[in-house]
């Protein structure tokens, strides 16, 4: 069946654009994987996964039409029936149910024209309760139908009708959540900023603060701020999992899950801290703990980091990488974390030693998209991330001969040159004192020219005392 779809002209116009196709199987079950998420979220990884993987094509589509038809946006589900047809014709979901979109559409148009006079009304009265609620309203419908540009403005109109710091909040957390849903990482970042500037008191900003920590966690992370990311991640508390709705959004179904969270800090603590943080910030982390117990490999992978098995952690890594590369948000940048996670391990195992087999370094670290090991070691010796030297005809890899007598003197040198000017420092204060040299500030505000006068001839009297 796979092999089918994997030749059906929708996998094989994507093959000619040099798009992504995940043709292995995942370790995921579908129907488990996508239980975690709700609303747009939901079609939108179903419609990632059905779009990159010839294996579970056919049921992400069917799935994510089924969840379409649930909704308003009639748009999203003829593109998803169309692109089912190009790869299952015969499937009965591949059939545009034109009843039901024709119904859809003329009740869509009935209620925007519905609220829209709504809203009309509400200014003519000049209510601004009523404005504010018509506004967002009519926001919720536009999203619904996956108009986000407009439902970002409607938004928008709310702010002048807010009368609350609440009503505020819950504005910004309705922006934020209409970015993420189109990609304006910027957007989401700065519409957090002003959520977090909020003036929330008791449990409201509690409530508001592990939800503003995992949003901008995704939003650096797919910016390309990973070590921004990775601290935002593992800064989440573990009220997330089990936290209220937020501006009737329920964060954790329909943005990031638990799961997600524990899979995106994980990796970019791996990719970019070392081994000390990801012993303290990470596995000694008690917030973070609750998001690992989901995703148990990613703590398997960082202990064996920690404890020197880099090639066990690779592999376990690796296992997961079809999983990965079916992710929205992971797709696009999960070949930078993997590369920098095997580059790091590539250093730290290589400390050790004096030269190490070009051979060794193949088998602990095996490449996956056919470069040779000694392409990489090339790069990463010209980029002065790793500190060695090739031997072709040996076949090694050698670290530079050190003198370690050199170092000791230069240490040594350098510290007499601290001490020497320490005292020099020292010695000079002494002579101050001796000379009865005192400055006093100014307590008339001005630090200028008062003072300036004031400490020159003091520093002319006390060079003819002390004879320089």
């Amino acid at each position: 069946m796979a092999s089918s779809v994997e030749q059906s002209p929708f996998f094989q116009a994507h093959k000619a654009k040099g798009l992504l196709i995940v043709k292995d199987p995942p370790k995921f079950d579908l129907e488990s994987y996508i239980a975690n998420y709700s609303g747009y979220t939901r079609i939108d990884r179903l419609h990632h996964i059905g779009a990159h993987s010839p294996y579970l094509a056919v049921d992400a589509y069917r799935l994510a039409i089924a969840q379409a038809k649930r909704g308003k946006n009639v748009e999203l589900y003829t593109t998803l029936v169309e692109e089912l047809s190009k790869i299952a014709p015969d499937d009965p979901a591949a059939l545009t149910d034109t009843t039901w979109a024709e119904k859809k559409t003329r009740e869509v148009r009935e209620e925007h024209d519905r609220l829209e006079h709504e809203l009309k009304s509400y200014k003519n009265n000049l209510i601004k309760e009523s404005i504010r609620m018509g506004n967002e309203d009519l926001g919720h419908f536009y999203y619904d139908t996956g108009d986000f540009s407009n439902a970002h403005k409607a938004y928008m109109k709310m702010r002048e009708h807010c009368t609350s710091p609440k009503h505020l909040a819950d504005m910004n957390l309705r922006l934020v959540y209409t970015s993420i849903a189109q990609k304006s990482w910027t957007n989401v970042m700065a519409n957090l900023a002003k959520s977090e500037a909020t003036q929330l008191k008791g449990e409201d900003k509690a409530k508001l603060e592990p939800i503003i920590s995992a949003c901008n966690g995704l939003a650096l992370m797919c910016a390309g701020s990973y070590p921004d990311a990775a601290t935002a991640f593992l800064g989440t508390s573990a009220a997330y999992l089990t936290a209220e709705p937020a501006a009737n959004i329920t964060w954790q179904k329909e943005v990031i899950s638990g799961n997600d969270i524990a899979v995106y800090g994980g990796l970019c603590a791996l990719a970019y801290m070392d081994r000390v943080d990801l012993q303290n910030r990470v596995l000694a982390n008690s917030e973070f703990r609750n998001f690992l117990e989901l995703e148990p490999h990613i703590r398997r992978a960082i202990n064996l980091f920690c404890n020197s098995k880099y090639s066990a952690c690779l592999e376990v890594l690796e296992g997961y990488r079809n999983d990965y590369l079916l992710d929205v948000y992971l797709a696009d940048i999960l070949h930078i974390i993997y590369n920098r996670i095997r580059k790091k391990s590539i250093v730290q195992y290589f400390i050790p030693f004096s030269c190490v087999t070009l051979d060794e370094m193949a088998s602990k670290f095996p490449t996956t998209d056919g470069r040779s090991i000694n392409d990489d070691l090339e790069q990463m010796i010209n980029q002065k991330s790793l500190d060695a030297r090739i031997d072709l005809v040996e076949g090694l890899l050698i670290s530079p001969p050190t003198n370690p007598r050199h170092d000791v003197h230069s240490d040594a040198l350098t510290m007499a040159e601290s001490y020497d000017h320490s005292l020099r420092l020292r010695l000079t204060r002494l002579n101050m004192l001796a000379a009865g040299m005192e400055v006093q500030q100014n307590k008339s505000g001005d630090k200028g020219s008062n003072t300036g006068g004031g400490i020159g001839d003091t520093f002319r009297g006390l060079g003819s005392k002390i004879g320089f």
